[in-house]
C-alpha cells in the first residue's frame, strides 16, 4: 500500500491527525530529503523510520525499484513541504503502482496552490496553473511568450533562488498585468505583495524564499 502524505507547508503543526497516523504506523517512508522528513517526524514524536530517497536525481531505474517495497510494505510518500506528486517525481511512483494494481491511497493536507487563490481577495472560476517554468534560457523564454496569450490568470511557482529571475521575467513578459505574491506560505516571515510587478519588486526584502505567483486576468 502507498499512502500519499500531505506534510506542512510551514508551520509543523499544520498537519493532519491522520497523516500522524499513516507516518506512525508505516513501515517505510519515501521522502525527497532524509534531513527534512526525520526532522518533520522527530517533532512529531516519530522515530525508528527507514527511510527511502525520491527525489529530482532519481533514475527511472530507482523507481521503478521503489514499487515491490509498495506492493510488500505500508510505505508513506512525503515531500519536504506539501502534497507529494504536485510537480515532484512522487506522480511517477504513483503511476508505476497504479500499473501494478498497487493500492494508493491519498491522505490530504495544506495546499500551496489553494493558499494562494485564497489569499488573492478576488473570485477566480478559472486559472490556468502553469507551475515550473523550464530552467533553460530558451526553453523559458519559448514558455513566457506562449504564456502572454493567455489572458485567464496563470498560477506560477519556481525554486526559490529563482524568485528574482521569475519577478523580472514577469516585468519583460507582463509588466501591464497586476499580480499576487506570497512568500514562505504558514512561515512566521509569509509575506504577501500584491499589485504591479514594480511596486511587487520594490517591495521584496528577501533574494529567495518560497514563493508562488499569480498573475491576475489580463
Amino acid at each position: 500500500m502507498l499512502y500519499v502524505v500531505a506534510t506542512p507547508i510551514g508551520d509543523i503543526s499544520e498537519i493532519t491527525l491522520r497523516a500522524l497516523e499513516v507516518l506512525k504506523n508505516c513501515d517505510v517512508v519515501i521522502c525527497e530529503s532524509t534531513k527534512e522528513a526525520s526532522k518533520l517526524l522527530r517533532a512529531h514524536g516519530i522515530t525508528g523510520k527507514t527511510y527511502e530517497v525520491l527525489d529530482e536525481h532519481s533514475t527511472p531505474e530507482d523507481k521503478a525499484a521503489l514499487v515491490p517495497l509498495c506492493a510488500e510494505k505500508n510505505v508513506a510518500l512525503v515531500t519536504d513541504c506539501g502534497t507529494p506528486g504536485f510537480c515532484d517525481p512522487g506522480a511517477d511512483l504513483v503511476r508505476l503502482c497504479r500499473q501494478k494494481n498497487i493500492p494508493v491511497k491519498s491522505v490530504l493536507g495544506a495546499s500551496s496552490l489553494l493558499g494562494l487563490l485564497s489569499l488573492s481577495g478576488q473570485r477566480l472560476d478559472e486559472f490556468v496553473f502553469r507551475g515550473f517554468l523550464p530552467a533553460e534560457n530558451e526553453a523559458r523564454a519559448r514558455a513566457l511568450k506562449e504564456l502572454t496569450k493567455e489572458k485567464r490568470a496563470i498560477v506560477i511557482m519556481d525554486t526559490p533562488y529563482r524568485l528574482k529571475k521569475t519577478l523580472q521575467d514577469m516585468k519583460d513578459h507582463f509588466s501591464q498585468r497586476k499580480f499576487l505574491l506570497t512568500l514562505n506560505l504558514s512561515q512566521e516571515d509569509e509575506t504577501v505583495l500584491e499589485g504591479a510587478i514594480d511596486k511587487i519588486i520594490s517591495g521584496l526584502r528577501v533574494d529567495k524564499a518560497e514563493f508562488m505567483l499569480l498573475i491576475y486576468p489580463a
